[in-house]
């Protein structure tokens, strides 16, 4: 069977409007652009329709109807035509108007170019003979409807294009402008060379005179026309992925930035938490090396010099006596004890290094455990928010290994390197199992976790090492910029 080169032409005309409409229909709604959604609803409906259209034509000519029904589905497919143009009229009425505000404005053009064709239509009843009035009403709707209809599609699109263009869209801008070049030959060169009828200027204009001029009927142009406008539009319909894209990206970009907020947000509060218990630590100290401290060592003074008083054979009172001096020295040493826990002066007085091998010695003599102290590199001028932060988490450490560790010896490292300080702290202990010691939270107890805060508020690190019967090993990085002394 020979198929004629109209209906493969009819066969990828109406495909190229059907693939258009069923991607615009899908894709259409996702656009952020109100108008433009608005828009591309109509567009769906064009080309859903002239495709139906355009395979009814191919039907006919392919000889599937008898003389009677060719002419009922004639007089459909000039109804269906007309309908699909007044569908490409609102869509290019929507985006020439631009703003909701001139939306229903726009619905009055389409039903302008529907009133005039139906006027067109009812005028033609008597002046044509019936065998006529099918070919004049065809053509009447390509001059009614369908060349204005694809000019203000064509107008629409170069709307769209600027608007692409201030959007950062020049590539989907682009796609529109061709687009519209596309409706535009297709409105007017397409839609001028109709079918000869009666109508004038059709009884010369018009599809034979095209096919005698260029060597192709005008079916080609309108399919070739037609194949690049959907395939442009569907082009710029990209630019809806990228929108969705972009708007995830800045919902990230806000989830993130919220996110840092929330953390600068507690660690500034963990700052502060940090600074008022240093300061309420060395008013406390303070406070009781110059009252509490001065009163007991005033009162082992006063017993003393009672006891030289008493009468050497009154030997009772001379031990109660004795065990009041004994019981004062050792509460002094007791609060001793406390206030350099507080906060120690050797860490204004003398440094950071000398402070840990004070606090070290002192800890091995009070619990018998043997802590080597071994301190390398430089030690810079530092802030003074990082020798404390150093200080308590090795402090913490030691105290960790003295209550829970059963450890007999430690060793204390510390590194000055020329940006930050590297602590590791390692025992013999009994060790334990890291998983087993997390509580709800997912923070390790033991105080551990108030380590790793010290340490993560000046943009450092803890890491714990541990297993049972292994051992502990707690390493810290706590990154300085050196200080500098004024000069004077």
């Amino acid at each position: 069977m020979n198929i004629s080169p109209l209906v493969v032409i009819y066969f990828f005309y109406g495909l190229a409007f059907f693939s258009m409409g069923v991607l615009v229909a899908m894709e259409g709604g996702r656009s952020t652009d109100a108008r433009l959604r608005m828009a591309l609803r109509p567009l769906a409906g064009f080309g859903l329709v002239h495709a139906g259209h355009e395979w009814l034509e191919m039907l006919k000519l392919m000889g599937h109807f008898d003389a009677v029904f060719s002419a009922v589905i004639s007089v459909v497919g000039f109804v269906i035509l007309a309908f699909s143009f007044l569908s490409l009229a609102a869509f290019g009425s929507y985006l020439v108007m631009g703003s909701e505000s001139t939306w229903r404005v726009s619905l009055m053009i389409p039903l302008l170019l529907e009133a005039i064709w139906v006027f067109g239509l009812a005028s033609f009843k008597g002046r044509y003979l019936q065998a006529d009035l099918i070919a004049v009403s065809d053509v009447w709707t390509r001059y009614a409807i369908a060349i204005p209809a694809g000019l203000l599609a064509a107008a629409g699109l170069v709307v769209q294009q600027r608007a692409f263009r201030r959007a950062g869209h020049v590539t989907f801008g682009r796609d529109s402008l061709w687009a519209s070049v596309a409706f535009g030959w297709y409105s007017i060169v397409g839609q001028i060379f109709t079918t000869p009828s009666l109508l004038p200027p059709s009884t010369f204009l018009n599809s034979d005179l095209f096919l005698a001029a260029f060597g192709f009927p005008i079916q080609l142009l309108r399919a070739a026309t037609a194949i690049l406008a959907s395939v442009f539009v569907i082009r710029f319909l990209r630019a809806f992925q990228v929108e969705s894209d972009h708007k995830i990206a800045e919902l990230q970009q806000a989830r993130l930035f919220e996110s840092q907020q929330r953390e600068e947000l507690r660690a500034e509060l963990f700052r502060r938490v940090v600074a008022a218990q240093e300061a309420e630590r060395q008013r406390i100290a303070r406070d009781l090396h110059d009252e509490t401290g001065q009163s007991l060592t005033a009162i082992g003074m006063g017993l003393r010099g009672l006891a030289d008083e008493i009468n050497p054979r009154n030997k009772t009172q001379r031990d109660l006596l004795g065990q009041l001096q004994t019981l004062s020295s050792d509460s002094l040493r007791e609060l001793q004890r406390i206030i350099s826990d507080l906060r120690p002066a050797h860490l204004d007085d003398l440094g950071l290094s000398a402070t840990l091998r004070w606090y070290a010695n002192r800890l091995q003599e009070m619990s018998h455990l043997n802590i080597k102290v071994d301190i390398s590199g430089e030690e810079h001028l530092l802030d003074e928010a990082v020798k404390i932060a150093i200080f308590r988490i090795i402090q913490e450490a030691l105290n960790n290994i003295i209550k829970h560790s059963r450890a007999s010896h430690v060793t204390v490292n510390l590194a000055y390197t020329e940006n930050s300080a590297r602590i590791l702290v390692r025992d013999n202990g009994v060790g334990f199992d890291l998983d087993t010691i997390k509580n709800r939270s997912g923070r390790v107890s033991l105080g551990l976790s108030g380590m790793a805060e010290r340490a993560a508020l000046l943009g450092g690190t803890v890491e714990i090492h541990s297993r049972p019967n292994y051992g502990t090993e707690v390493e810290a990085i706590v990154p300085y910029e050196v200080a500098h002394k004024e000069e004077a």
